[in-house]
């Protein structure tokens, strides 16, 4: 059986991975600063995350419905009209669960088939319970053909397997030299290399990371939506867990590509985040003085195109201009040159 131990985090890790998770870090001091001063913002955000976060952990599963539909699930509670709407919904009240200001429950085996029984039980017996069947991860090769890409534990270890996953969990938070945003993608990794249940167990892993996140003092899902950020690049997703499950059972895997993978989609989500509060704090303001502010407040460089795309209303003459004059004066720095040129505060 695969060995569930993240005492190697305590050790040295890539700098690019420890770079990363600074920065989320620094992010995050940054936007905790202003929440404050954006209460009405931050109510907007969190009731879009919500239909984003529902619509795309369910679509990343090939579960969608429309538009409308949706929102009359998730906001007007409407009567789920057929299967896969029923499974949009378990999504979502389990969403609800965790996104409630009260909740503050330990990663446990019980809250697991908790979520499990939220996200199935109106389609599925086997919701709240363990797999009693092996399964298996298959993927369709070019010319369409179905061919197993993992097997995951066998249902006979499946408890056992999960038991030391939960503990080798807690004793990894609970030790203040493992850095909780490495430790959170291994777990998740191995959660789905187990592959407890026999169905949503992809959407299980995004609810848990979720309540990781929360209990490491990362909320940003509940404003900015993690799960429509994996489904938008879905693809690098399944590359990273390909390639970090790789010897998983023989112990011979590296977890260093699910790591990247999740640290890049944490960080675009506060990086989002930045910008929303940036954007919501200039709109009021003359416009080079609204693409200064875009230049000189934002977190990481920003490109013509980003700060365009940011202030679709203000002409690229504008924005040529104010760069110009803040690159004379000294204010902000150029990196790279031509279309891949970023500015950044000097």
């Amino acid at each position: 059986m695969h060995s569930f131990d993240y005492q190697f985090l305590k050790h040295d890790m890539p700098a690019e991975l420890l770079g990363i998770s600074g920065m989320i870090s620094d992010l995050k001091a940054r936007d905790t600063i202003r929440r404050s001063q954006n209460v009405d913002m931050l109510k907007k955000l969190r009731k879009a995350a919500m239909i984003e976060s529902v619509k795309g952990s369910n679509a990343i599963e090939g579960i969608v419905t429309t538009g409308k539909r949706l929102t009359a699930l998730i906001q007007k509670d409407d009567k789920p009209l057929n299967h896969a709407e029923e499974e949009i919904l378990g999504y979502k009240n389990a969403l609800s669960e965790i996104y409630n200001d009260d909740f503050d429950a330990e990663l446990s085996e019980p809250l697991l088939k908790h979520f499990h029984q939220l996200l199935l039980s109106s389609v599925s017996a086997e919701a709240g319970f363990y797999k009693r069947e092996n399964n298996w991860i298959q993927e369709r090769d070019e010319a369409g053909r179905l061919k197993v890409r993992f097997v995951p534990v066998s249902a006979k270890e499946t408890p056992e397997a999960m038991a030391q996953w939960v503990m080798a969990w807690n004793e990894g938070r609970q030790d203040s030299k493992v850095n909780r945003l490495l430790l959170i993608p291994c777990a998740i990794l191995d959660f789905l290399c187990i592959h407890p249940f026999t169905d949503g167990n992809g959407r299980i892993s995004r609810l848990i990371t979720i309540v990781m996140l929360q209990q490491a003092g990362f909320d940003i899902g509940r404003y900015i939506s993690l799960e429509a950020k994996i489904n938008e690049y879905k693809y690098g997703y399944y590359q990273a867990l390909k390639e970090s499950s790789s010897g998983w059972h023989e112990n011979s895997s590296t977890y260093i590509p699910f790591i990247t993978y999740f640290l890049q989609i944490l960080y675009a989500c506060y990086k989002e985040m930045d910008e929303k509060f940036i954007d919501g704090d200039i709109r009021r303001l003359p416009k080079h003085q609204q693409v200064e502010n875009v230049l000189l407040n934002s977190f990481v460089p920003v490109s013509k195109s980003e700060i365009l795309q940011r202030l679709p209303d203000i002409s690229a003459t504008t924005v040529e201009r104010v760069m110009a004059d803040l690159l004379k004066e000294g204010q902000i720095v150029k990196i790279g040159t031509f279309r891949n040129a970023r500015y950044k505060v000097k």
